[in-house]
């Protein structure tokens, strides 16, 4: 899904960070659901192919994409070759029913007007018995700033990101949104925080341009270098604390 200014390269390494985020609950939720020994597997809203390069490789099942923006499956198909990538909607899928072991999505639903939907055919092009896993979904309701002064980051790209068409507050919905697809065995957890250091420039930076992009016409340019410099005190003085609760849910197919 486009939730700005679409450059695949510059999206890529932003997904590539996202990818570390969830990197131990993708390794569990695969084993868990069988995904090591599945025969077909498919990923919705692919993007740049950071998920199913990761499986592609990791896995001897055959990988498919599928995304709407055909600049992100060009860019995919470029990046993991071993993966069909398909320019398709969600809500839409075009595959017969029973046709994947496994299907999955990472960051997707808070950014589709109905995550229902896209569940539920999900849920279709599987097979009996098989999974479909979200492996991270964020809730910026439950977000957590501190100091207090970082308060305001979150509550503005909340707002923001609602005003993009997003919905902040999908992790919540998981369970409810998993059982109404008539999914099985559904399990909903949320991933942990843990905090030693600061994160690296490169994850700060990608962090920052996102912020950026999400309060553009919000804050000025100084407010928004204010706040980045408040930020990065912080996380140097050993006193930052960001927390937003990311959700992963799986369920099985009857």
């Amino acid at each position: 899904m486009k939730h700005h200014t679409y450059i695949p390269s510059e999206w890529h390494h932003r997904y590539q960070i996202q990818a570390k985020w969830t990197d131990a609950v993708r390794s569990r939720l695969f084993t868990m659901s069988g995904l090591p020994t599945a025969g077909r597997i498919l990923e919705v809203g692919s993007g740049t192919g950071v998920i199913t390069g990761e499986i592609s490789t990791r896995f001897r099942g055959s990988t498919f994409g599928l995304d709407i923006d055909p600049q992100a499956n060009a860019f995919a198909t470029a990046y993991d070759s071993r993966t069909c990538y398909v320019t398709g909607d969600g809500e839409r899928l075009p595959f017969p029913e029973a046709t994947f072991d496994t299907t999955l999505c990472h960051f997707l639903l808070m950014w589709v007007p109905d995550p229902g939907k896209i569940i539920s055919e999900m849920a279709r092009v599987t097979l009996p018995g098989g999974w479909v896993l979200a492996l991270a979904e964020p809730d910026y309701g439950g977000r957590i700033d501190y100091p207090k002064e970082l308060a305001e980051i979150g509550e503005l790209q909340t707002k923001a990101m609602a005003n993009q068409g997003s919905d902040p507050y999908i992790g919540r919905k998981m369970r409810d949104i998993f059982t109404r697809a008539g999914l099985l065995d559904v399990l909903v957890g949320v991933l942990g925080g843990e905090w030693t250091g600061p994160p690296s420039g490169e994850e700060l930076d990608s962090e920052w341009r996102t912020i950026g992009s999400d309060l553009h016409g919000t804050l000025s340019s100084q407010a928004l270098a204010t706040l980045r410099q408040t930020d990065l005190d912080a996380w140097n003085d050993g006193s930052r604390i960001l927390f937003v609760p990311t959700f992963y849910a799986y369920g099985r197919v009857a």
